[in-house]
């Protein structure tokens, strides 16, 4: 039974909720630890999270693993990021498949080795039929890579301009078949969108917080979900109080 936080009604709940989980670095450094000791501890907190998303009853959860402008960080921090979704694979795979998460990877394989590909295809295969919670997992990842990406494969697949449409690109895209993400939300404090889901993000609210991705916990996350509630989401339009002040 989803567990709807309170003062919010059902139909308030974000379908897609996608995270940018930003802040392990600097949670680290405040400890005096390497930075990677703060992708460990974020890593920890993306299980917390994901059970905190199937309570609540959210049906699409989209998190922002690496992007492709990471591989320009530290060789050493890398090779610990690679070695972290490895671990978490291997750990955390059969616990996700018994609570019904299936597992979606979004973003390019190519430049990662090939066991890890290999795990990663294995993780999406043995979850493929779950449905209680769809995790997307933007792993190498880039907003702009991806729209360049289905231009290129509506073009090879000869696509007349004239029948290029907002639906068919998002046919295209990596999140095909999965709805838009309702809220975004931000650890850390920064205001940047980070190339992430720049085409899907449209119409998406969105929710800061100054938390530091590994103490963003269940609280928090309900803080993001009674803020969303009360959005007046008018997708360009006048919202329905406006329409009545002007039909009056």
């Amino acid at each position: 039974m989803a567990e709807t936080p309170s003062a919010i009604p059902l139909e308030k709940i974000p379908q897609h909720v996608a995270i940018i989980m930003d802040g392990n670095g600097r949670w680290a450094l405040q400890r005096g630890l390497p930075r990677l000791a703060g992708h460990k501890a974020g890593t920890e907190n993306l299980r917390r999270t994901i059970r905190s998303t199937v309570e609540f009853g959210i049906k699409y959860l989209t998190i922002y693993a690496f992007s492709t402008e990471n591989w320009g960080r530290p060789p050493e921090e890398v090779k610990g990021l690679m070695y972290i979704l490895e671990d978490v694979i291997d750990r955390e795979l059969n616990e996700l498949h018994k609570e019904g998460v299936q597992l979606r990877h979004i973003g390019r394989l190519e430049r990662l080795s090939p066991t890890l590909q290999e795990k990663v295809h294995q993780a999406i295969e043995v979850t493929k039929n779950n449905d209680r919670l769809i995790l997307n997992i933007a792993f190498n990842y880039g907003g702009r890579d991806e729209i360049v990406q289905a231009i290129q494969r509506m073009m090879k697949d000869g696509v007349p301009p004239e029948k290029v449409t907002d639906e068919l690109v998002s046919q295209y895209l990596y999140t095909a078949g999965v709805p838009d993400p309702d809220l975004i939300i931000r650890t850390s404090g920064e205001l940047r969108v980070s190339n992430f889901l720049i085409w899907q993000a449209a119409y998406s609210e969105w929710y800061i917080t100054p938390t530091y991705w590994p103490d963003f916990d269940k609280e928090e996350y309900r803080h993001a979900l009674e803020s969303f509630a009360q959005r007046d989401r008018r997708y360009g339009k006048v919202s329905s109080g406006e329409l009545q002040e002007t039909n009056a």
